[in-house]
């Protein structure tokens, strides 16, 4: 089976932010998976943004086993935007981005935005002068 990697925003409610659901998806369901931000306070929500890795079978299985304890599943592509009407294509977000997530284009200048490299490390968020990087979770 093929292996894919996609990225998740995962919300916890205060109920299971001491459980081992992260580990569940890996013993129970073989998949792999990389921290990108975490957030989670004992007795509060909590917040996990992560790369999962796994085939399709048990990738879908793993999510449907964290939607059925109570957690919130978002896409991170989702979240990550670029306010187009804002962005001046400056450039400080080529220089600061650690994952390349921003390119400038040779031909017309213009800063190109691949959410699909981000890391939602907000380094952008808070070097862009307009603004323009918006993250939701």
């Amino acid at each position: 089976m093929m292996t894919e990697s996609r990225k998740i925003v995962l919300h916890f409610p205060k109920k299971l932010v001491d459980k081992p659901i992260v580990s569940r998806l890996v013993k129970d369901y073989g998949l792999d998976f990389n921290i990108l931000k975490a957030s989670v306070t004992p007795g509060e929500e909590g917040l996990l943004v992560m790369e999962l890795i796994g085939d399709q079978r048990s990738y879908d299985k793993g999510l449907k086993y964290l939607t059925d304890v109570g957690v919130k599943i978002q896409s991170l592509s989702q979240d990550v935007v670029r306010n187009e009407a804002r962005c001046t294509h400056c450039g400080a977000c080529v220089t600061i981005c650690p994952s390349d997530a921003f390119e400038v284009e040779p031909g017309t200048r213009k800063v190109l935005f691949d959410n699909s490299k981000c890391v939602v490390c907000e380094l952008c968020v808070k070097a862009c002068p307009p603004r323009a990087m918006e993250l939701y979770f």
